[in-house]
């Protein structure tokens, strides 16, 4: 009886280290697919074109056409939550940058697209 007893005991706790373990191991598959859905979703509201009213205004500091990218000083950016700054851009098309220079004035939509900010808009002010 005791033998019995020992093993009905043990058991119960052999259940409950594996479902920690189980439930440790689980933990980063969770949060990576929560940041995934989150990132789905916010990918659904960048889709739609953007209205006039949510372009960003910003100046032209550099271009960089040989690695695809632009540094704006900007103002706040609306879908983005993006308080104004100098940062660098990646640009959708390419054929963006030929359009613009230094010290131009612009304004622009920005998304977030495979896991960077990205222009997806760019007109110059002239």
């Amino acid at each position: 009886m005791t033998h019995l007893r020992a093993h009905s005991l043990a058991t119960p706790r052999w259940h409950l280290a594996a479902a920690a373990l189980l439930t440790l191991a689980a933990a980063p598959w969770l949060a990576g697919a929560a940041r995934a859905a989150d990132a789905h979703d916010h990918n659904h509201t960048a889709a739609a074109a953007p209205a006039a009213a949510e372009l960003a205004e910003g100046e032209v500091r550099r271009v960089d056409k040989a690695q695809g990218k632009l540094t704006l000083k900007h103002g706040p950016i609306a879908n983005l939550s993006m308080p104004a700054m100098t940062m660098v851009f990646r640009v959708a098309d390419p054929a963006m940058l030929d359009r613009v220079q230094d010290g131009d004035k612009v304004r622009f939509s920005a998304e977030r697209l495979n896991g960077f900010i990205t222009v997806t808009r760019l007109d110059a002010l002239r």
